[in-house]
């Protein structure tokens, strides 16, 4: 038999194979903790969006959407969509005073299709709710099991959802100042 062929001085034992294992998880978790502290983790703040520039040449195409002529104190929007089109849609994404998000979402779909895209599945239709909005007094309620609500009402023919974590005052804010008057 030469040497190469010859077992290895070490013990080949299961509590070795143990020990090699606890070794190198200790190692593993001595590196991540290590990284932990030592990293520079910087808050990214989303910048806010110049939306009413977006309206305006949305209302210029032809097309009438709802929107916040000015938003309440310290909000930003941080996202603006729109689909051109026969079945067009335009869409706000927004955070609060405190950071919680709202969204306002306008297209030619069928409401149930709106609330499991951008509430949940299954939520929960509430009473109908009273606004002084010049886009509608009532919109219907809906709600789900994380605390998200969402706000529906007709628009012409497209279903307008206004959806968030935000409370229901800041919500109320919105659709209570949304119009569809021309960017002035």
């Amino acid at each position: 038999m030469s040497d190469s062929e010859k077992p290895g001085r070490y013990p080949r034992s299961a509590n070795s194979l143990i020990a090699s294992l606890v070794v190198t998880l200790l190692v593993v978790a001595a590196f991540v903790v290590f990284r932990a502290v030592t990293r520079d983790n910087k808050e990214i703040e989303p910048e806010a969006v110049d939306y009413l520039e977006t309206v305006e040449q949305i209302q210029g195409s032809g097309a009438r959407v709802a929107y916040p002529p000015e938003l309440p104190q310290d909000w930003k929007v941080t996202g603006v969509a729109f689909t051109p089109g026969e079945r067009g849609a335009f869409g706000l994404s927004m955070l609060t005073d405190d950071g919680t998000f709202v969204g306002l979402r306008q297209e030619d779909e069928g409401l149930d299709d709106l609330l499991a895209t951008y509430v949940d599945e299954e939520t929960v239709e509430g009473e109908p709710v009273t606004f002084d909005s010049p886009i509608a007094t009532t919109w219907e309620s809906y709600s789900d099991e994380g605390g998200d609500r969402a706000y529906a009402t007709e628009l012409g023919e497209d279903t307008l959802l206004v959806f968030g974590s935000a409370d229901e005052d800041d919500q109320r804010l919105l659709i209570e100042s949304l119009t569809t008057e021309p960017v002035s």
